[in-house]
């Protein structure tokens, strides 16, 4: 198999991804001790270490990975992206001080790859890694690996691009920036989109994608969990309103532009509040640290199952976890769809390594033939009707009451 380094692994999203296409992940390095727990309970080849990334010495990553510099096939990892400076990269020398300890997950991803000189490289990261105006990160990337071919006389050629998963097949909305790299300066072309919504296909009759694979594709047919476990529930203020509210459908529901209730002005809330996953739809993003109103909620009005979050986020059926509801949904929430991550390393293996890979994509959910009707709503709960009138909609971006605060904060710190 080929060869792969993982740094900030999590739970292993994209170590599930890569094994997937046939790279074996020769050492491991996450700094969250239950994340590190669960690798070692799935994968325990994997050799995983449980620290900081800026406190590992990348000669001691070569070491525990058997292989030695220039000899990984490539280096993988998706680091925090965290406010920092990018007054410099890295400290020459053996040190492993940084300037700015805030930039630490970026400079340290930097560094391993200076230090172990991968044959290629990918980087995966929050889509606001890119936004404009708000791109530091990401321009230090760039910059710091045109250091490193200077440095060292490699020729990285880097690309990146954002991604929308469910139009690469994972049945969940989330995207995610990814970078590639080859040390040999071969260039790399992101694959093309192979699944749009069914209203797309209609109205390209000539389209040669799929339709998106759906939560019914993924989850649908699944057991009922017991009744009696832990976490399920949905309780809270608002626990009673999900019966209420349709499936693919939130809080918007019950307002005066939905088609139930008046119980909240338009936009008041963060979207994701009393968020239903619908089956014919993929799922919204499975958040790492919900609030007890924040969905995506299943579809029989109850939190997701492991297994459920797991099958979203297309890991390989075979993982358990054996840690609490907090932990084990910061773990899920936190990581990269493994079929995405498939579907790059495929790419990896083709247009860098030049390692085609036969066969389909193990991690891809099957079509299922049909999908249920949406399950029906339930009258609104007596509790909430006493909030049933006239409710003021959202003023609009940079006008509600929070960024009227902050504002007027501005102006008196400037006077």
């Amino acid at each position: 198999m080929l060869t792969a380094i993982s740094l900030f692994s999590g739970i292993g999203g994209l170590d599930f991804g890569f094994e997937a296409a046939g790279f074996q992940t020769k050492v491991a390095l996450e700094l969250d001790g239950t994340a590190c727990q669960t690798m070692r309970l799935n994968r325990p080849e994997w050799n995983v270490i449980e620290d900081d990334v800026n406190h590992i010495s990348s000669a001691y990553l070569l070491e525990r990975a058997g292989l030695s510099t220039g000899e990984p096939d490539v280096l993988i990892g998706g680091p925090p992206c965290q406010p920092f400076s990018k007054s410099s990269y890295w400290v020459s020398g053996d040190s492993l001080r940084l300037d700015d300890p805030r930039a630490d997950t970026l400079t340290g991803y930097l560094r391993v790859l200076r230090d172990t000189l991968p044959k290629a490289f990918l980087l995966e990261n929050v889509s606001g890694l890119a936004f404009k105006n708000k791109d530091e990160g990401l321009r230090l990337l760039i910059e710091g690996i045109e250091k490193i071919n200077r440095e060292t006389g490699t020729n990285y050629r880097v690309t990146w691009k954002s991604l929308k998963c469910a139009n690469y097949g994972v049945p969940q909305t989330r995207e995610r920036v990814f970078m590639v790299g080859a040390r040999e300066g071969q260039s790399f072309n992101f694959p093309s989109e192979t699944h749009c919504s069914a209203n797309d296909l209609s109205e390209d009759l000539f389209s040669d994608k799929l339709p998106h694979n759906t939560a019914w594709d993924a989850i649908g047919g699944l057991a009922e969990p017991s009744p009696n476990e832990k976490g399920l529930s949905v309780g809270g203020k608002w626990g009673g309103l999900l019966p209420s509210i349709p499936e693919g459908k939130n809080y918007l529901w019950h307002t005066n532009r939905g088609g139930g209730y008046p119980l909240f002005g338009w936009r008041t809330r963060y979207w994701s509040f009393m968020l239903k996953l619908a089956k014919a739809l993929p799922s919204w993003t499975i958040q790492a640290q919900p609030g007890a109103s924040i969905g995506p909620f299943h579809w029989n009005n109850r939190r997701l199952t492991f297994e459920e979050m797991a099958r979203l986020q297309t890991f390989p059926s075979d993982i358990r976890v054996e840690c609490g509801r907090t932990e084990m949904q910061r773990m899920v929430g936190n990581a990269v769809p493994s079929l995405m991550a498939e579907i790059l390393a495929r790419e990896i293996r083709t247009q860098i390594l030049r390692k085609p890979l036969d066969g389909s994509l193990q991690l891809m959910p099957k079509k299922k033939i049909s999908t249920p009707e949406p399950e029906p709503t339930a009258p609104l709960a007596s509790q909430y009707k006493a909030l049933i009138g006239e409710h003021d909609d959202h003023p609009g971006t940079g006008r509600g009451k929070k960024a009227i605060t902050r504002a007027r904060a501005s102006t008196t710190l400037t006077i």
